[in-house]
């Protein structure tokens, strides 16, 4: 018997478990997260209609006009697709206040904010729990009266269980009796653990105590992440029966976070079984959007939304995939709307260069892909990430100048600059076999290198070199990032130009290649 299923021998997964997104209300919480009206709007409908969450909780009631118009236009498109009773708003016990601003809105599903603990009860309102109970009760009467359902939210119920449990108890029994049931239908109790303080163990001793005391309530929980424990006591809740999960998406929300959705979703499916209604197809995306919106970058090693989650760096792991994918998981990026990657670097390879040369479609010999990965490789040692997209031009450069006939070679240079002084340039050279040493100041770095070579040539060879006509420096076309600098420079030569091309990671450095480049030509047609 496998681990899943000797898990659900033991424990109480449901068969099904609820998500509720919070991103557009607790994620919004995130310090310096404020998302603008409309695009609110658009990520709900990117919530509810693609990634198809079962329910979001858009917004807390009163806090701004800019809040209702984002509610009423969420409310009026989640009425179009029929999926109104998915859209829910936090509201407080405030005499009736909360309700009527969210059916003003359009809104059918309140989340209303009771107090969780004793202390929440008796020092933040001042009230005894029978004064709360009874404003609660008068809450769900009016909500009732206008059609509005209710989830309750018991705030800071971790710490009312660790400190006040018959608190919680005297709450539940009172809100939860046949009576009440008939007269208010409560659907679900949202139990959050409000400040982070819970671990697993915890999560499902005190899950147990309140199935066994209320069977047949459904019970959500909501968790945060200052322990770095929100998916592990999400997973913990369900293991005990809880029925509902919230999340955020990136894991957004006040302090260290909410437990973020895609993570959640990955470990259910993969770790327990469980089902739930998610497109995971639709994860990056949605990620992407709340990015971009809420200003706040996913780490790059994030599980599943990470830039590098799929990433494979080191040549033996691609090798490894070559060879019936024995570095793979059940975390395939076509599943969540990715694909697998392989990178360029001083660890690549030449079976991740292989990869993404087959990715691209060109076929190198193993020579020419030995070469090709040396230079990679050298760009690794400096520190920089190559890009597929820079690959076709490293091969192009690679292949249109091995550099193994060359007449003229660098030795080793150094090149300085200091403040109030001009750059210098101190170089050894190779030409025909001999070496030679030369040294110039100039106005750059390159201009000081070019002098200290012509230097060389007119007092060892009593020659000179091409003029210089054109210099222009840019990235590849079609390059992602600042890995690779491509300088182009022209020079006057037999009543004419001619143009060769340097590529590096390093402006100098790629003017330095393509300048000996030229002298290469120049040197084989003497």
């Amino acid at each position: 018997m496998g681990t899943a299923e000797q898990v659900n021998t033991y424990q109480r997964i449901p068969p099904f478990v609820e998500i509720m997104d919070s991103t557009l209300r607790d994620g919004e919480q995130t310090n310096g997260v404020s998302f603008l009206p409309h695009e609110k709007v658009v990520m709900a409908r990117k919530l509810l209609y693609d990634l198809n969450v079962d329910r979001i909780e858009v917004a807390s009631a009163r806090v701004s006009e800019g809040e209702r118009e984002a509610v009423s236009k969420i409310c009026r498109y989640a009425r179009q697709i029929a999926r109104l009773n998915r859209v829910e708003v936090l509201g407080f016990v405030d005499g009736g206040k909360s309700i009527d601003w969210i059916y003003e809105c359009g809104g059918r599903v309140l989340n209303l904010l009771a107090k969780g603990s004793l202390k929440h009860c008796t020092l933040q309102l001042h009230k005894t729990p029978e004064e709360h109970i009874s404003d609660i009760k008068k809450e769900l009467e009016y909500a009732a009266s206008k059609g509005i359902s209710v989830n309750l939210y018991l705030e800071d119920w971790s710490n009312g269980m660790k400190d006040s449990p018959e608190y919680v108890y005297q709450l539940m029994d009172a809100l939860t009796s046949n009576v009440q049931r008939s007269m208010f239908n409560v659907q679900r109790f949202m139990l959050p653990d409000t400040l982070g303080v819970m671990n697993p163990l915890q999560v499902i001793e005190y899950f147990r105590k309140m199935l066994k005391r209320y069977p047949d309530v459904h019970f959500d929980f909501h968790a945060h992440n200052d322990y770095d424990l929100a998916v592990s006591n999400s997973l913990a809740a369900v293991l005990s029966g809880a029925r509902g999960l919230h999340v955020t998406v990136n894991g957004l929300g006040e302090r260290c976070g909410n437990a973020p959705l895609a993570s959640v979703q990955a470990i259910l499916k993969d770790q327990f079984h469980a089902k739930t209604n998610i497109v995971e197809s639709q994860l990056n995306d949605i990620s992407r959007m709340v990015e971009s919106f809420s200003g706040i970058s996913v780490a790059p090693n994030q599980p599943i939304v990470g830039e590098n989650v799929f990433t494979q760096v080191a040549g033996v792991h691609a090798d490894g995939d070559t060879k019936d994918k024995l570095y793979y998981n059940e975390l395939i990026p076509e599943r969540f709307g990715r694909k697998r990657e392989y990178a360029l670097g001083k660890n690549s390879g030449r079976a991740n260069i292989a990869k993404n040369l087959e990715e691209l479609g060109l076929e190198l010999t193993p020579e020419q892909t030995r070469r090709v990965t040396e230079r990679i490789t050298e760009l690794g040692d400096k520190k920089e990430i190559v890009t597929q997209e820079d690959l076709p031009y490293i091969v192009s450069d690679v292949l249109k100048h091995d550099g193994s006939d060359d007449k003229v070679k660098l030795i080793s240079y150094v090149v300085s600059t200091a403040y109030g002084l001009k750059p210098g340039a101190n170089i050894k050279v190779e030409i025909n076999g001999r070496q030679y040493e030369g040294s110039a100041v100039g106005d750059g770095q390159y201009d000081a290198f070019v002098k200290a070579l012509r230097h060389i040539y007119k007092k060892y060879l009593d020659r000179t070199f091409p003029i210089l006509a054109n210099y222009q420096v840019s990235i590849p076309p079609g390059g992602r990032t600042d890995a690779l600098v491509q300088t182009v420079i022209s020079w006057h030569y037999k009543d004419g130009l001619l143009r060769t091309r340097g590529l590096d990671a390093d402006q100098t450095e790629s003017a330095i290649k393509a300048t000996f480049k030229m002298l290469n030509i120049v040197e084989s047609e003497l």
